[in-house]
């Protein structure tokens, strides 16, 4: 035989967008079992502490059993009085859903914005985006616009109006260095302190009992007298969090930058535009059921890099567990700390978030 190796060719295998971009993103980013579990056990934990703790203490075995008494096929005897079957699902399990929907939902969008800007400082709140949101529905509120049916509500479609052109307004202003933190951060507070000072003007058009009214919801409350909110809120929930965790693999193919990935067949301008419109959808639909809640898009998803992984596969669905899981903690501070009287939840999560922010900027280009 002859020495020389010879050489059998092989079939030309074609390969689409799809698989050079699961051959650029690479499969260890996928979202770690352990995790998910570590992320699901937080949310219930929160639950359960949240449900039974407040102004009237409920006994833990006692609420495991009537929830479990409300699932299908089980027949559990409550240990819970009417007065405490009453205070459970007619007022803790309604704020508690609340609770987890609007974190999860400020957590999601907060890495999403994170990943479409290249900018791991961006938040909805320091973008402008929840002053924005925060305008459009003081509009809406003040001026009896709060109708809708479901979650086809004016409210929500004013807080997505203010949302997109607080959005627009910050990349303007930045000039569209997205991945420049300094200039895309002051662009933000330059369009939040323009929005807030909207909020003020139209507050002062308002008569002092509305005007009372709506300050309140803008300090960041999830104070609800039964189920309402959470079906507006649940379906912008569950459809902009899917369109963000499909879209997650494409905010890891940004980063290596717009040229490469328009050569892996990805249209960054119609990714940007499918995840800031979800996000900022999001972001509007929280902001016009619980006010403003700083810094929930900023902490968590930090949490989460730190935490488990920097890809924002996992970054996305886990801020969304985190998140809920954070909130659901903080409602129950709000509701003890200053008993019988509550504290705003936005003035929790910023009490938190603002330490959280310097020290972020504290450790510079390393925490980063």
């Amino acid at each position: 035989m002859d020495d020389q190796a010879q050489v059998v060719a092989q079939p030309r295998v074609s390969v689409g967008p799809i698989e050079l971009l699961d051959a650029v993103v690479d499969k260890t980013f996928r979202l770690p079992v352990l995790a998910l579990f570590g992320g699901v056990a937080a949310v219930l934990v929160a639950g359960v502490f949240s449900a039974t703790n407040g102004a009237a203490d409920l006994p833990v075995g006692g609420v495991l059993r009537a929830l479990l008494d409300r699932v299908p096929l089980i027949d559990i005897d409550s240990t819970l009085n009417s007065r405490q079957a009453g205070i459970l699902f007619q007022i803790r399990m309604p704020r508690l859903v609340l609770g987890l929907l609007v974190g999860g939902a400020l957590g999601m969008s907060g890495g999403a914005y994170q990943g479409v800007f290249r900018n791991p400082l961006a938040d909805p709140y320091l973008l402008g985006v929840s002053a924005g949101a925060g305008f459009g529905a003081v509009l809406a509120l003040g001026f009896g616009l709060d109708l809708g049916w479901g979650p086809f509500d004016a409210v929500t479609a004013a807080a997505f109006v203010g949302s997109i052109a607080a959005v627009a307004a910050s990349s303007l202003v930045a000039r569209g260095s997205w991945s420049s933190p300094a200039t895309l951060l002051l662009a933000g507070v330059a369009i939040a302190a323009l929005f807030s000072a909207s909020q003020t003007y139209a507050l002062q058009r308002l008569s002092e009992t509305r005007s009372r009214e709506v300050l309140s919801w803008l300090f960041g409350q999830l104070g609800t007298s039964g189920w309402e909110q959470v079906w507006i809120l649940g379906p912008y929930v569950v459809v902009c969090g899917a369109v963000l965790v499909v879209h997650a693999r494409h905010l890891d193919v940004l980063r290596v930058g717009d040229d490469e990935a328009r050569a892996l067949g990805l249209d960054p301008a119609r990714v940007r535009l499918v995840v800031i419109g979800a996000a900022s959808l999001l972001t509007a639909a929280a902001v016009s059921v619980s006010g403003l809640i700083a810094f929930v898009g900023l902490v968590v998803p930090h949490i989460v890099r730190l935490l488990v992984s920097h890809s924002y596969r996992v970054i996305v669905p886990m801020s969304a567990l985190v998140g809920a899981a954070f909130l659901a903690f903080v409602d129950v501070g709000s509701r003890t700390l200053v008993a019988p009287s509550e504290l705003p939840v936005g003035v929790i999560t910023a009490f938190v978030g603002a330490p959280f922010f310097g020290w972020v900027l504290w450790r510079g280009r390393a925490a980063l």
